[in-house]
C-alpha cells in the first residue's frame, strides 16, 4: 500500500475518533473542532509517511499538539476581546445558571478539573479514549513504563480529589454498600 492509500484509510477509518477526542477537549467550543481537526490530518498528510500501522495513537498526539494551540489561540483572542472591553456582560449576554442546573455526577468532574491538564489527559485517554497503556504512550510520546506510572498516580489523585469533593448523600450510600 502506498503512502497516499494508508493516509486515506487512516482518514477514513480514525476521522470519527480524532473528532470526538478533539470535541471532548474544546469543552462546548464547537465551531473549532473542524478546524482542530482539519490541522491533525493535515499533519498527518505532510507525514505520512511516519504513519505508523496502528495509527490512532500517533494521531491522539498530533491532536494534543493541535489543541495546545488551538487553547493558546483562544486565550490571546479572549484577552484581546476583554482588553477592548467588548465582552458579553457589556451585551448583556451573561448566562447565570439555575437552581438545578448541577449534573448527576458533576463533583466527578469537578474533581477532574482540579487535577493538573497532564493527569487529566492519561485519564482521559484511558477512560475516554480506551486506550492500553502502550497506546497512551504514544499519543504522549514517552515510553510505556513511563505511561503506566503517569496513568497510576493519575488515578491516586483523582481519587483523593473524588473522596474530597464527595456529596455527603454519595458517601452514606457507599457506607450502607459496605455495611449491607
Amino acid at each position: 500500500m502506498s503512502n497516499d492509500e494508508t493516509f486515506a484509510a487512516a482518514y477514513r477509518e480514525h476521522y470519527w475518533a480524532v473528532s470526538r477526542y478533539v470535541a471532548r477537549r474544546l469543552d462546548g467550543r464547537t465551531g473549532e473542532v473542524e478546524e482542530v481537526v482539519a490541522e491533525v490530518f493535515t499533519v498527518a498528510w505532510r507525514r505520512r509517511t511516519d504513519l505508523p500501522a496502528t495509527p490512532l495513537p500517533w494521531l491522539y498526539g498530533v491532536a494534543r499538539n493541535c489543541l495546545a494551540n488551538a487553547v493558546r489561540g483562544h486565550g490571546r483572542r479572549r484577552r484581546l476581546v476583554d482588553r477592548l472591553g467588548n465582552d458579553e456582560t457589556a451585551h448583556g449576554r451573561q448566562t447565570v445558571a439555575g437552581p438545578d442546573s448541577e449534573g448527576p455526577g458533576s463533583w466527578v468532574h469537578e474533581a477532574l478539573a482540579r487535577l493538573s491538564p497532564a493527569d487529566q489527559e492519561v485519564l482521559r485517554l484511558t477512560a475516554w479514549e480506551e486506550l492500553a497503556v502502550d497506546e497512551v504512550a504514544v499519543a504522549l510520546g514517552c515510553g510505556s513504563r513511563a505511561a503506566a506510572m503517569r496513568l497510576h498516580r493519575a488515578r491516586r489523585r483523582l481519587r483523593a480529589e473524588i473522596d474530597r469533593l464527595r456529596p455527603p448523600a454519595v458517601e452514606a450510600l457507599t457506607e450502607e454498600h459496605r455495611h449491607g
